[in-house]
């Protein structure tokens, strides 16, 4: 079976945590070359371990800070120096903030889960869409928070949605050139950033919210980082050729 996408050059911030990874991986496995971005060198090398040797070449990766417009220039600038101009972003980067009602939610914290959700988006298209090759493709990871209200998370649920803002912006400007703009839904992932948002909920709800979680997904389980990436390919791929302006849901029926 032919690769899917053969000497594509694609830039995954929050390249360091599981969804990151499991994209990394998969995207390399279709013919891809794959520069990770993410905030900590160590993490960004224990991540390239963990791809392996057989990515070889097709590898790299740069320490950045996303809510940094000269680091994620750099970034950008060194994938095409590296390998060529790119043609996939996957702006994935993400913090969550704390669980608190508006009243008490400490500024500091909603301006941190803002600037790296949404200003990282930006600046990495900012910096992305001028090295891009017209065709291509942006993946912005939103969450199901983007299409509903829940107390405690004021700061993540608008930042979420602030993103679905940003990119139909995008897709309506990079549409002359070809090139597709989408983002993507997961609900509840079944990774270590979901384990501590739950432990916050959890001594919110007085409940574990682990359970609580599965209760509500009508498929009754979180879903895996390789199911994500799974739909990144198709938004990245020919796939989804006539494809943008879009929310993808993966969220197991949570939104329906």
């Amino acid at each position: 079976m032919s690769k899917q996408m053969p000497g594509k050059v694609c830039v995954i911030t929050g390249g360091a945590g599981s969804i990151g990874l499991a994209c990394a991986q998969l995207l390399l496995a279709e013919g891809a070359k794959v520069m990770l971005a993410d905030l900590s060198e160590a993490a960004l090398n224990k991540a390239a371990a963990g791809i392996g040797k057989e990515a070889g070449d097709d590898l790299a990766w740069c320490a950045t800070d996303v809510t940094k417009s000269d680091q994620v220039k750099n970034c950008m600038a060194r994938t095409v120096a590296r390998f060529g101009k790119i043609d996939v972003l996957f702006s994935n980067a993400g913090n969550f903030g704390v669980v608190a009602p508006v009243a008490e939610y400490p500024e500091e914290i909603f301006d941190s889960v803002l600037a790296v959700h949404v200003k990282g988006a930006f600046l990495a298209a900012k910096h992305a869409l001028p090295r891009m090759n017209d065709g291509g493709s942006i993946i912005i990871t939103s969450s199901v928070a983007a299409v509903r209200g829940d107390p405690g998370v004021c700061a993540y649920i608008t930042a979420k949605h602030a993103q679905i803002g940003l990119m139909r912006v995008l897709a309506k400007e990079a549409a002359a050139r070809n090139i597709r703009v989408n983002t993507l839904h997961p609900g509840p992932v079944d990774n270590e950033f979901q384990l501590n948002v739950e432990k916050k909920l959890g001594a919110v709800i007085g409940r574990d919210g682990t359970a609580f979680f599965n209760e509500i997904i009508p498929l009754h389980r979180h879903v895996r980082a390789e199911e994500v990436a799974r739909s990144v390919l198709y938004l990245a791929s020919d796939a989804s050729s006539f494809t943008t302006g879009s929310l993808l849901m993966v969220d197991g029926g949570l939104s329906a």
